[in-house]
């Protein structure tokens, strides 16, 4: 008999939006996860303005389901700076909010390690902010260091899992964001987050933010994928994760 694992089965997907109005769609979506999946992340815009009753609607729809649930936040969930009233309803539904953050979570006998974060703006070649001039720009460029030293030790602390994940919200690679136009690049990621991926490879990066962007791109060998709705074309996409492969598939 062999003792290999049954495949990890892990839905993912970003820039979902919840709002009151489709709070119908949001219950089908997520109720079409039942009993197909072991895990499930979320990378960010989970609301459309960061307000309470958004926040709720993902609430509803996600409270039932009973496999472990991770996320960061996205741009659209700051917008009504109530990241404080907002974080308790997911909480009390169950969704666990990385904040530049590391988690490991058992699925049967196999342990997966997820390093959550936001991200931020910053750019990439031929368009970087730089850490000079005027403060306010330095104050983006210091965020945009938190980020990469955050995600450094995160990845660190989960080196022992057989599984390791990055879950974003902005991007860490421009493949990703082919599609949306070069001119927003800047606001749509950076590339300083690449360092520590490509140091400590992990299995997979996800994040969303890139509405018009590109499913799948790499950094070096790391696999890396956009996988907001829009790019999607449906809800979520399931990811297999199996033995020492990885395999991605569709959720029908």
């Amino acid at each position: 008999m062999s003792d290999t694992p049954p495949p990890v089965r892990i839905a993912a997907a970003g820039d979902m939006h919840c709002q009151p109005s489709r709070a119908a769609e949001a219950r089908a979506a997520f109720g079409a996860l039942n009993d197909n999946i072991d895990l499930l992340l979320l990378a960010g815009d989970l609301t459309t303005h960061g307000q309470p009753e958004q926040a709720e609607v993902l609430a509803d729809a996600v409270r039932d389901l009973d496999v472990p649930i991770y996320a960061v936040w996205g741009n659209h969930d700051l917008h009504c700076d109530d990241v404080d009233g907002i974080r308790p309803i997911l909480q009390d539904a169950g969704v666990t909010i990385l904040e530049r953050e590391a988690a490991t979570v058992c699925v049967g006998p196999t342990e997966i390690g997820i390093v959550g974060l936001k991200g931020f703006v910053g750019g990439f070649p031929g368009s970087h902010l730089p850490d000079f001039g005027e403060p306010l720009l330095r104050a983006v460029y210091a965020e945009t260091t938190k980020d990469v030293e955050a995600l450094d030790e995160g990845l660190k602390q989960i080196a022992h899992c057989p599984f390791r994940i990055v879950l974003l919200h902005y991007a860490p690679t421009i493949e990703t964001l082919r599609g949306e136009p070069a001119t927003i690049w800047t606001m749509l990621g950076n590339d300083r987050l690449a360092a520590p991926i490509a140091q400590h490879e992990p299995d997979m990066v996800l994040h969303g933010h890139a509405h018009a962007g590109t499913f799948e791109g790499h950094i070096d060998d790391v696999p890396v994928y956009n996988v907001s709705v829009p790019v999607l074309g449906k809800d979520f996409w399931v990811f297999e994760l199996s033995g020492l492969e990885r395999a991605t598939a569709p959720l029908h």
